[in-house]
């Protein structure tokens, strides 16, 4: 027994191991390339479940292609809807391993076939640089997530093998209940519904189970493979961790449905697979496991967008709402680390800009799902979080330098919102109140456009020509001081909401700028999208 649970614990300690080199490797390799062919193959709901099948059917085995389904969307490759259908295509490409044993007899295991993955990717890893090592770990990964599997199956195959399947000859609801249960522990033991599968197909050639037993136990196996989904979801990101429930609630959507609707089901696969090629009740075994998943797959993908708002609320963000999408896995990758930046970036702005409307108005922001100091808080973690980038070049580091530009106007435009204050004295002066409710209207609707996210050209001109009134402005100020009718205090505190709306103004336009230029789908050609000359408000502390 120490034997056994010394397989079981190091069984499952590499195949933890195995992921976690997986997704690195995955993540490094990650590149705009990358993500745009796994966004073709994913395009929509049918390719992306024909995607997970052939996968599947090709390695045969559903392990690998839900793993790697985790692992792109851990990375941030894949979005949960596109992750859904894959993980429905992975469920009925996993049936073509009853087809393989029931036409030719064989039964296909890729674990010993993936076992020399392990050397050469670390010979990539010591010997090469860059792609390739990073290629060398995601081999690797892959290579040991199996080997893993591959010794729990041993070490628990033994005790899978001692269960006796003629104990449950009844084919009442409660034994097939326990025979589905049978079938969900013999893939737990063995980490492979597609050995249990192979298992349950010999028992039902020698007599062992009717068809209707050995259905109850292909669908517990089913079942069971969630299991794996579930360990490769340990550390993982949220992301990953609502895939993996996803893929949980499927297979027991589909399960429960077919555990109820049973002999119906073995009545339409004996129909389908009549007197064809191999043994014919394997062949109904085989047809009914392809049956009920496909019967899952058309229940669940026209609900998919259901599916992935259900996991979010019940696997909800832990991290603040602003900083959500700053994954450290994605910080290896340049590209993909600048295009959270800049998403975070552009929350941020839409923030900042809905406070200083806010303030302007003297009015309190009730409309706004986070506050300044929120803001200003995102956009320190932001810099932080670039900090860390290794080098890049090319068009990464153009659209690097425009983040930077995009975040220090950010952060400028925070720190000028906060300092706004309206004195009674102050609020008395018409021409600055009308400007700055003025202002107030524009950043309005430059966060709306942001949160519409599409682009308003006027916005940017109304902005300048605004900032342009302000000397206008300054000047009344301080006439009307200069005459007497207005006090000092007065005058003082309105050229310091007059300077602040000019910097508002400023701040707010350039980030639209750089906003506008980071969402363009073109490449930002180098240095088009850095600051054109010195601050013009930078040398104006003492106009």
């Amino acid at each position: 027994m120490f034997t056994i649970i010394g397989t079981l614990l190091g069984g499952i300690g590499l195949f933890l191991l195995g992921m976690i080199l997986l997704t690195e490797g995955l993540t490094a390799l990650a590149g705009d390339r990358l993500r745009t062919t796994l966004g073709r193959l994913t395009g929509s709901r049918l390719k992306a479940v024909l995607s997970g099948a052939a996968i599947t059917a090709l390695v045969q085995s559903s392990h690998a292609t839900t793993l790697a389904t985790i692992g792109f969307v851990s990375a941030g490759l894949l979005s949960l809807s596109q992750a859904i259908g894959v993980v429905i295509g992975a469920n009925l490409g996993t049936t073509s391993t009853g087809w393989l044993v029931s036409l030719l007899g064989l039964k296909l295991s890729i674990g010993s076939l993936l076992l020399p993955l392990v050397g050469v990717g670390v010979l990539l890893r010591l010997l090469g640089r860059g792609r390739l090592a990073s290629a060398g770990i995601a081999l690797a990964g892959f290579g040991v997530l199996f080997v893993g599997l591959d010794l729990l199956q041993g070490g628990m195959g033994g005790l899978a093998e001692r269960i006796d399947l003629s104990r449950f000859g009844a084919a009442t609801l409660g034994a097939r209940f326990m025979l589905l249960l049978v079938g969900l522990v013999m893939t737990l033991l063995m980490q492979s519904s597609s050995a249990a599968l192979a298992i349950t197909l010999t028992a039902l050639a020698t007599g062992t189970l009717s068809l209707e037993q050995a259905g109850a136990m292909v669908i517990g196996q089913n079942l069971g493979s969630t299991f794996t989904a579930a360990l490769a979801a340990i550390g993982a990101t949220v992301a990953a961790k609502r895939t993996a429930l996803i893929h949980i609630l499927f297979n027991i959507g589909a399960g429960t449905l077919a555990f109820f609707i049973l002999p119906l089901l073995i009545w339409l696969a004996d129909w389908l697979t009549g007197d064809g090629l191999g043994d014919h009740q394997a062949l109904t075994l085989a047809a009914f496991h392809t049956l009920f998943n496909l019967l899952g797959a058309a229940l669940f993908l026209p609900f998919t967008a259901q599916l992935a708002a259900l996991a979010e609320r019940l696997l909800p963000e832990p991290r603040p709402a602003l900083t959500r999408h700053l994954d450290a896995s994605m910080q290896v990758v340049p590209s993909l680390a600048v295009e959270a930046a800049h998403g975070t970036l552009r929350q941020c702005a839409q923030v900042v800009l809905q406070n200083a409307a806010a303030r302007l108005r003297n009015e309190e922001a009730g409309f706004v799902v986070a506050n300044l100091d929120e803001a200003r808080d995102a956009a320190e973690v932001v810099a932080r979080y670039l900090a860390r980038l290794p080098e890049a070049e090319g068009e990464v580091l153009n659209r690097l330098n425009a983040c930077l530009h995009l975040l220090d106007h950010v952060r400028q435009s925070a720190h000028e919102a906060l300092k706004i204050r309206w004195q009674p004295e102050v609020e008395a002066i018409i021409p600055l109140s009308q400007h700055a409710r003025e202002l107030a209207s524009l950043l309005l609707n430059a966060a709306q456009a942001l949160t519409d996210h599409r682009q308003e050209e006027e916005i940017e001109p109304a902005l300048q020509a605004l900032r342009g009134h302000n000397q206008d402005i300054r000047l009344s100020i301080l006439q009307a001081s200069a005459t007497r009718r207005r006090a000092m205090e007065a005058t003082l505190e309105g050229l310091t909401l007059a300077r602040s709306c000019e910097r508002l103004s400023y701040h707010g336009e350039r980030c639209l700028f750089y906003l506008q230029g980071l969402a363009g789908e073109d490449k930002i050609p180098p240095g088009s999208l850095v600051e054109a000359g010195p601050d013009p408000l930078a040398d104006e502390e003492t106009a």
